[in-house]
């Protein structure tokens, strides 16, 4: 009991992160991003070279050595974590990113955020770092949809998808749900990254819409800042000072005779 105490008292880390997962994050955070820049662009040669022999060697090398460098760093993460379990529990997106090599440039959109911010109030801070994933996101979201649907289609029968061109083109089509219907996977493989690209989509384009819809109302109601919207930062500093003066009237109160 007491030591369950002491555990509490101490705080256990919702995620199941540890000091020493912070720091081996900290220390692989630029290497494992440099390494999904180079996971990208030798993807890229490989597919749209559609390269054989010697350089499909060296590039499939590449693309594995990338690939083992994320696994090792989700399970040198899970060993650290306590408990472990937790960590699993609430880190899964990172095990997709570790085992599916399709997402592992997402780890891209993390470093763009990372520029210094130009913002004025944590309202738009939070608005600029959602824009900037959403509209990366989209973009990385359509090359590398591009590049899986490209590898699997150029030479099945039947298919009329035959370059990067033509993939791009259907990319954005079907990111956007506008869908001509000109180009069409015909694969099951290529069918899968299609439904895997609308969805997506449909998130990323309302993400959009809502961050650039927000950034119009403030632009309109700037001069009125009794109508701009309130942010948890706000209400919690409000709540702060609303405890701060119930606190204070309470003293004030009892010292009164």
């Amino acid at each position: 009991m007491h030591g369950d105490g002491q555990q509490r008292g101490a705080g256990v880390n919702p995620r199941g992160e540890t000091a020493a997962t912070a720091r081996w994050e900290r220390m692989t955070y630029w290497p494992l991003t440099i390494a999904a820049l180079v996971f990208i662009l030798t993807q890229t040669v490989h597919v749209i070279a559609d390269v054989s022999g010697v350089a499909a060697i060296i590039t499939s090398s590449i693309l594995t050595i990338t690939w083992v460098m994320f696994i090792g760093d989700y399970l040198v993460r899970l060993a650290m974590s306590r408990p472990k379990w937790r960590w699993f529990r609430t880190h899964l997106f990172d095990l997709a990113v570790a085992l599916l090599p399709i997402l592992r440039p997402i780890r891209l959109l993390g470093a763009l955020t990372r520029i210094p911010s130009f913002t004025r109030t944590a309202a738009s801070s939070l608005r600029a770092r959602m824009l900037v994933y959403g509209i990366a996101a989209a973009l990385l979201l359509i090359w590398t949809a591009a590049l899986a649907v490209l590898n699997v289609e150029r030479h099945a029968a039947g298919s009329n998808i035959r370059s990067f061109g033509d993939a791009v083109w259907w990319a954005f089509c079907t990111v956007t749900t506008v869908g001509y219907g000109d180009f069409t996977p015909v694969t099951v493989p290529g069918r899968t990254v299609a439904v895997a690209l609308m969805v997506g989509g449909v998130v990323l384009v309302g993400l959009i819409v809502a961050t650039f819809s927000s950034w119009v109302m403030e632009r309109v109601t700037r001069g009125h800042q009794e109508q701009l919207p309130a942010t948890r930062a706000d209400v919690a500093r409000l709540e702060q000072e609303l405890a701060a003066a119930r606190a204070a009237l309470a003293a004030a109160e009892k010292s009164t005779p």
